[in-house]
């Protein structure tokens, strides 16, 4: 087999065997300082597939930078066949605001495929595409819960696609969520080109978490292994299969006031439990938070003060027989056992 031809993007022009980041032209503030879209191209020797791993298209959800930047000290790619294309922040006037959102108030996430002709979001959204998205094949978008909320780390994926439903079983997070693709969103625009797309959800808004950063860190590298872009000498395979789940729902607040918690992501709850108490400050009323339905703690909310319909409990429906607790100590201790992650904790 032979190098690979050289990788064009932007204005630049990467050989076979080099690294480079590439800054794409987005726009220029009303103080005349120029804003890009970084990306690392990492260019193997060898012919592969092009992959693409992108973070903060909300500018709040710095994970997933975190896990980009870990990624590309990974030792395997010194020896990569294809191309990773790695951008840690697409929506750089959100992450510079600490906010979720652009400055128009526009979610990105909402504003695919966009044009080059039109909003701020539209612009921002055209260019991430075309220049990073359709030059893929495969892509893995990663995100966290907003603000005050905390994901178990998970995987959502469209339904009735193999070749995406094995790439999520590849990177083994805790739980496979068959999730509909929403208008306007980067999943939906990939997959109407047929790329398959894994959205990783994990952690919450504007924080940093240990065990949300490995998993994603060795799931993209369990992914590339899965594809043939790196060897598996370091990369071990998840030693239990992901729990899987079809649908999903938000148990929300019957009351405002105080929540107290008795429950947390990755636990399984039964329709009936009591998963925490709301309070009025003067403590002399008290409304039971009480599961509707049977499943796995999935998402929560970490705000103590909560008012009537907030979500409380984001809960995934799972299969009977699949024995929840076990499935995420399992791939939590492998994680722990890791040698990629000696020099690599967040402190």
């Amino acid at each position: 087999m032979g190098a690979s031809a050289p990788f064009e993007i932007g204005e630049q022009r990467i050989e076979s065997g080099a690294r480079r980041t590439v800054d794409l032209p987005v726009s220029v503030l009303s103080d005349h300082t120029p804003v890009t879209m970084s990306v690392q191209v990492v260019h193997g020797h060898r012919p592969g597939p092009t992959m693409f791993v992108s973070a903060a298209v909300h500018g709040d959800e710095v994970i997933g930078v975190e896990i980009v930047r870990r990624l590309l000290r990974a030792p395997s790619l010194s020896s990569l066949k294809g191309t990773l294309l790695a951008v840690p922040i697409v929506n750089a006037f959100g992450f510079m605001n600490h906010s979720r959102y652009l400055p128009d108030r526009r979610d990105l996430n909402r504003s695919f495929p966009g044009s080059s002709t039109g909003s701020l979001a539209a612009r921002l959204a055209n260019l991430f595409l075309q220049e990073i998205v359709f030059r893929s094949q495969v892509g893995i978008d990663l995100h966290s819960a907003a603000i005050h909320r905390t994901n178990l780390p998970q995987i959502r994926v469209v339904a009735g696609r193999p070749s995406t439903l094995a790439l999520a079983e590849a990177f083994g997070a805790p739980l496979i969520l068959m999730s509909a693709l929403r208008d306007g969103s980067l999943r939906q625009a990939a997959t109407e080109k047929d790329i398959d797309i894994l959205l990783y959800e994990a952690g919450e808004g504007l924080r940093f978490d240990e065990h949300a950063v490995r998993t994603g860190v060795s799931g993209i590298l369990r992914v590339m292994r899965h594809l043939g872009m790196v060897s598996g000498k370091q990369i071990a395979k998840p030693r239990a299969t992901p729990l899987r789940s079809t649908s999903s729902n938000w148990l929300r607040a019957p009351a405002g006031g105080l929540l107290r918690t008795f429950k947390t992501i990755g636990e399984e709850v039964t329709m009936g439990d009591v998963l925490g108490m709301i309070s009025d400050p003067f403590g002399e009323s008290e409304t039971d938070v009480i599961a509707g339905d049977t499943g796995l703690i999935i998402g929560r909310t970490n705000l103590p003060i909560v008012n009537e319909g907030d979500g409380l409990f984001h809960i995934a429906r799972i299969g009977k027989s699949d024995n929840a607790q076990e499935t995420i100590d399992s791939l939590a201790t492998q994680l722990g056992a890791d040698p990629l992650f000696d020099e690599d904790e967040i402190i």
